[in-house]
């Protein structure tokens, strides 16, 4: 991964000439995103360079057209994207995943144990709430160091998406959105600053898209879903979230993946969605669909080592009709 890393900061260098495509956005793709747009410049001599700054950052650049693409995990309402003279289609699906940092093998948080800590209620390791599920774990009698995002972020929209469904006390005092008013925690910025404090911090507790927990090798939790079951996070459990999408054209692909109905279906799942300026000219666009289409068709092997999935090849050819009505493809 580290070299996918430095592949993607290679095709950043402004020493290679060339056609480039600008993009900023989610912290969450960006592993994939940095590996498809290495193999992508190996194949055509384009370069992608994608600024990693998180969802809120990503929609603000398009919406002041400073970039090619925005890219988000939050998707824009049908409304949203009318306003602002914007198309939205989604890439991939992938995961949020709870990591902590304990000496314990194996960590499985109920619902009403996950709402308890990130509301600042569950302040220790060997709470009750938390004992509960795990009789069998020396749980300490450590204190639980929340870590969030601290910028605009899709992955929190994503994750405070899902308490406030799971949790109705989260609801009414939170709400969700690329950004809240947290109970409890220290801030981080990016996927890669929550995952960085989590190897660091003993007793810490945060969450991060799932290719960032694998790259820093943190430990995750298994949650209990909508249905009650305890699901570990996995390509399977995120399809099984994602199975009773819609991905309406018409509504520009909006669907949201979090707490979906399933004995299968991991809670905190979310697709990630591409932002387009309709009102750029068409060969602007043109070369931004060109990448992701040959991401769509060259591309699944790499999403799935990566821990993220593919979009059905239904749901694609309805992309690819969405860029033919706008003239793109």
């Amino acid at each position: 991964m580290r070299r996918l890393m430095a592949g993607m900061g290679m095709l950043s260098a402004t020493l290679f000439a060339g056609e480039t495509i600008n993009g900023a956005g989610a912290t969450f793709p960006y592993p994939l995103y940095a590996k498809w747009a290495y193999l992508y410049y190996k194949e055509t001599g384009v370069r992608l360079n994608y600024q990693s700054i998180g969802s809120g950052g990503g929609v603000r650049q398009i919406i002041n057209r400073t970039v090619d693409f925005g890219a988000s995990d939050a998707p824009l309402k049908p409304e949203e994207t009318k306003k602002h003279k914007l198309a939205q289609f989604p890439t991939v699906v992938g995961g949020v995943v709870i990591s902590y940092n304990l000496p314990i093998k194996e960590l499985k948080l109920s619902t009403e144990a996950v709402c308890g800590i990130f509301l600042g209620k569950v302040k220790y390791w060997d709470d009750p709430l938390v004992k509960k599920h795990n009789p069998k774990a020396k749980l300490p009698h450590r204190k639980i160091t929340v870590i969030r995002r601290s910028d605009g972020s899709g992955t929190t929209w994503i994750f405070t998406n899902y308490l406030a469904k799971a949790c109705p006390e989260w609801k009414k005092k939170v709400g969700y959105g690329k950004a809240v008013n947290w109970p409890t925690g220290i801030g981080a910025k990016g996927n890669e600053g929550v995952a960085n404090y989590l190897r660091r911090v003993r007793g810490g507790i945060g969450y991060v898209e799932f290719a960032y927990a694998l790259e820093n090798r943190l430990k995750v939790a298994t949650l209990q879903n909508r249905e009650g079951s305890f699901v570990k996070p996995s390509i399977e459990t995120f399809q099984a979230a994602a199975a009773g999408a819609k991905w309406d054209p018409k509504r520009d692909f909006y669907e949201v993946l979090t707490w979906q109905k399933g004995k299968r279906a991991y809670p905190i799942a979310g697709a990630t969605f591409i932002l387009l300026a309709k009102d750029y000219p068409k060969d602007r666009n043109r070369k931004v669909v060109k990448f992701f289409d040959w991401a769509f068709k060259k591309g699944d092997k790499i999403a799935t080592e990566l821990h993220y999935v593919p979009l059905p090849k239904k749901v694609k050819e309805s992309i690819r009709d969405y860029w033919r009505a706008n003239g793109w493809y």
